[in-house]
């Protein structure tokens, strides 16, 4: 397909244009849905986001609050009448509570707190009060900040006593922890309900309002137990806590039953087995039995970790029919987000809800259940807003977000299945320029997914667009090791990364050569995270195949890569046997791409974030030595400010620049 005269090519530039929903709500009448619209702004870099109102039955859209500031979490009264939202509109670093009436009017704020951060927060059922989770700040940070000479010569020194004391896109954590809070929905009043030296999480109302259940891990270390989360009721005025005795495993998005006999939740029951699927989990809220497992028996992963570069993995909590009978949730499958229901019979039975292919994102429902409004991203689009009519099944799409994309001349996309030399089937898909020819051949480029416990999905991808549309055939596609394709998949490399899916990747790459339109002679690889990783092995195992690699946020040395990363220690239960690398030193260095790196001869572009504590900066330095060390071609590209979600999360022209980077690197030893 040649581009038309009205037409263009994507650019790198092109992501300055995305608008981007980041949340959605439908009202309880199912009249309107309020979203977020995310945007940035090229003059200063900053992302901004305001709320829209969409009319289910016109399908009207008016934008509802204004400014360049961000505008997010909406939420819907119970009676309908008022919007409660997220807003940094008066301190661009401390978030406030606001409310607008759904018919029209200003903003007002609801709080005025200071030094403390908001998490979750959801209406009473009664409308009089927010159930927040809130963390403050460290009381040696707000003494630096009230001084002026203090936050001048800034932090003295930081006492850590806990393995948990950084985080990716977070920094150095503070001590304080996240309690339950409550706020007055009519004067702003804040109350306190939890205090004391663990995190309380997950907060929910139950449907009377009489009670609040929360996770929180209550065990002697928390930061050497992460998993031991509990699950816990307690009244809503505050009081003791009764504690509901569930699985060792962590626990997360609560969802009370409508008669309030019920408390679902996502979760596992196999801590520190991060291949396994998590699940729709029920537990009584008086614990008179212990939990079940409601969706076990389909293999399929109920937490959501995939998303493209322009969105759609938005993830909700699980939802109740009114009667009680069964819950509505999200699962990976296929390189599809889809929407699932589950009945809590005694045989629980499972069924897909929207059979669109794509990225079901958040999800809601009105009162009654009879409309359902959901965002559906696809590998032609980013995420739009859509409702259906319960009833007939009939969907409505009510936004065109990015109708500049339909003025460009996309690639083409291909969907294939094939199997590895063991005969078990893979999937993947092929992506060809905009001015394809099947008579000529063309370099390509190989993309690797992070994770691994993650999938490629049907997501819009502009990276991979932009590399299309200068002409390289791109292809990718779902190895062994992640999550969508069932347990047995995604645990097939545990403990032995560079194993199945080393040779996964290797025969995607002999299937796709095979192809008429693929020159052989200019093949290349990229992949971030654990594709860094991959591409790492790649490189050092098969130093003949590509002609050029570009590495970025890797992994290349697993032993460093222990001490190194915000998740220090847990990475001994993925690739370590449970053990440390100094009582399993060789374990860990048989499946470090380190070690292999003597044979590389590919040239290869290595990109890394300086704030990236997910993979350490120090990853990407060792290997970009040893490569120069080794005359082999090599250039290490830094990042500042950036943590390892720079592809997706990152500032605009560091992601521009980014991009820009990879297609010099190819365009010289594939094109040159």
């Amino acid at each position: 397909m040649v581009p038309t005269k009205n037409k263009s090519l994507i650019t790198a530039e092109d992501l300055y244009r995305f608008e981007l929903i980041t949340a959605a709500r439908l009202s309880p009448d199912g009249r309107y849905i309020i979203y977020a619209v995310q945007y940035v702004d090229r003059k200063t870099e900053k992302k901004y986001s305001n709320l829209w109102l969409a009319a289910t039955g016109s399908g009207r859209l008016r934008q509802f609050t204004h400014g360049d500031w961000s505008d997010s979490s909406p939420q819907w009264s119970p009676d309908g009448r008022t919007i409660a939202f997220l807003s940094n509109r008066q301190d661009e670093k401390q978030s406030q509570i606001y409310l607008i009436p759904v018919d029209g009017g200003e903003a007002r704020a609801l709080t005025n707190l200071k030094d403390m951060s908001i998490g979750g927060f959801e209406w009473s059922p009664d409308g009089k009060q927010f159930l927040c989770t809130i963390r403050r700040k460290d009381q040696e940070a707000i003494t630096r900040e009230a001084d002026e000479q203090k936050k001048k010569l800034g932090v003295v020194a930081r006492h850590i006593t806990t393995t948990n004391f950084k985080g990716d896109a977070r920094g150095y954590l503070p001590q304080e922890k996240w309690h339950i809070w409550l706020i007055n929905a009519r004067s702003g009043k804040a109350s306190q309900l939890t205090t004391g030296e663990h995190h309380e999480d997950e907060a929910v109302w139950s449907p009377d309002g009489q009670w609040i259940a929360y996770v929180s891990n209550v065990s002697e270390h928390p930061d050497l137990t992460p998993a031991a989360d509990d699950l816990f009721i307690m009244p809503a005025q505050g009081g003791p806590p009764r504690h509901i005795k569930t699985p060792v495993g962590h626990k997360l998005l609560l969802a009370w039953s409508p008669d309030r006999q019920w408390i679902a939740y996502i979760g596992t029951d196999k801590p520190g087995e991060w291949w396994r699927n998590d699940n729709v989990w029920l537990v009584p809220a008086d614990g008179s039995a212990p939990p079940r497992n409601l969706t076990g028996h389909a293999d399929m992963h109920t937490l959501i970790s995939s998303g493209s570069d322009t969105g759609g993995g938005l993830i909700s909590p699980p939802t109740w029919s009114p009667d009680s009978r069964q819950i509505y949730y999200q699962v990976e499958r296929q390189g599809d987000i889809r929407l699932m229901s589950v009945t809590v019979a005694e045989e629980p039975t499972v069924a897909q809800v929207v059979e669109t292919c794509g990225l079901v994102g958040a999800f809601t429902f009105d009162a009654s259940q009879k409309k359902l409004a959901y965002t559906l991203a696809t590998q032609q689009h980013p995420p739009q807003l859509f409702v259906r009519d319960m009833a007939s099944g009939q969907d409505k799409q009510l936004t065109r977000l990015n109708t500049w994309l339909t003025r460009k001349t996309l690639g083409a996309i291909e969907e294939v299945w094939f199997e590895a030399r063991d005969g078990y089937k893979l999937h993947g898909w092929v992506l060809t320029p905009p001015d394809f020819d099947p008579q000529k051949t063309y370099p390509s480029i190989l993309e690797i997914h992070g994770g691994p416990q993650t999938q490629y999905d049907r997501g819009f991808m502009h990276e991979f667009q932009f590399l299309a549309a200068n002409g390289y055939v791109v292809y990718w596609s779902n190895p062994r090791g992640g999550q969508g394709y069932g347990e047995a998949h995604a645990g097939a490399i545990w403990n032995h990364w560079g194993g199945v899916d080393f040779t996964d990747v290797l025969d995607w790459v002999a299937f796709v050569k095979q192809r008429p339109s693929i020159d052989p002679q200019r093949m290349g690889v990229t992949g971030g995270s654990y594709g860094g990783y991959m591409t790492n092995m790649l490189i050092g195992r098969a130093p003949n195949l590509f002609q050029a690699a570009v590495t970025q946020r890797c992994v290349s040395n697993l032993i460093s890569m222990w001490g190194s990363s915000d998740a220090n220690w847990q990475f001994q239960q993925t690739f370590g046997d449970n053990q440390p690398p100094y009582t399993n030193f060789e374990k860990y260095w048989e499946q470090s791409p380190l070690k292999y790196i003597g044979n590389a001869q590919t040239p290869t572009l290595v990109i890394h974030s300086e704030q990236d504590l997910r993979a350490n900066q120090e990853q990407a330095e060792q290997l970009f030595v040893a490569l120069r060390q080794q005359g082999v071609a090599t250039e290490l590209i830094l990042f500042p400010d950036e943590a390892h979600g720079l592809s997706r999360d990152g500032r605009t022209d560091r992601r521009i620049s980014r991009l820009h980077h990879i297609l010099r690197w190819f365009d010289t030893y594939l094109k040159a």
